[in-house]
């Protein structure tokens, strides 16, 4: 009895290690917008919530498994607690799937079968064979098309490549679509209209 305690306990000692892990993600920045000179850019962490939104709409449009897509969404920049967020330019001289890998690999053991769910969440979304894990790389890349708008909107204009990029590997019907809107859409147009102006 004392021993299944103990292993309790550290079971759950891990899991709280892990999540306190998670919360680096919100000191790391998205580091690509730095190159057109974005000073503050957003942190990871608000980046995979608003990807594992997109990602639950997204999923809903292409039918498939939506609580798939949103965990692979929350959990797909979890080695960046770690490795950090590297851009693009970077990725021309680092294996950085290998290195994703081996600290989700890392990060994920010892923590039971969720870490194992989540390492095969990883896995999957790495493969792109699966519908659900294309619309999740999807929802990524859409998150980072409302996120290039945004900055658009407040004077950085080369944030379009980002946008013009993603047109070269969207996938799916529903993204592409989505992606037509995020271009046409001012990013305040949601809130005209709302606020409340009294005498």
């Amino acid at each position: 009895m004392a021993e299944k305690k103990a292993q309790n306990d550290d079971a759950i000692g891990k899991i709280t290690d892990f999540l306190y892990e998670t919360g680096q993600l919100k000191r790391v920045k998205r580091s690509g917008w730095w190159l057109i000179g974005v000073d503050n850019p957003e942190n990871v962490a608000e980046h995979s919530f608003r990807a594992a939104v997109v990602g639950y709409f997204l999923a809903k449009m292409e039918r498939v498994d939506t609580d798939k897509v949103v965990q692979m969404c929350l959990f797909n920049d979890l080695h960046e607690s770690r490795i950090n967020d590297l851009h693009k330019v970077g990725h021309r001289y680092i294996d950085f799937r290998e290195a994703e890998t081996k600290a989700n690999r890392e990060q994920t053991s010892g923590i039971g079968d969720a870490g194992r769910e989540i390492f095969s969440l990883h896995e999957e979304f790495q493969a792109q064979k699966t519908r659900e894990s294309i619309v999740a790389r999807d929802a990524d890349l859409l998150e980072n098309a409302l996120q290039a708008r945004e900055y658009m909107k407040v004077g950085y204009a080369d944030a379009q490549n980002w946008i013009d990029n993603i047109w070269k590997i969207i996938a799916t019907e529903s993204g592409k679509k989505l992606l037509c809107e995020i271009e046409k859409t001012d990013p305040n147009d949601w809130w005209k209209g709302l606020k409340r102006i009294e005498r």
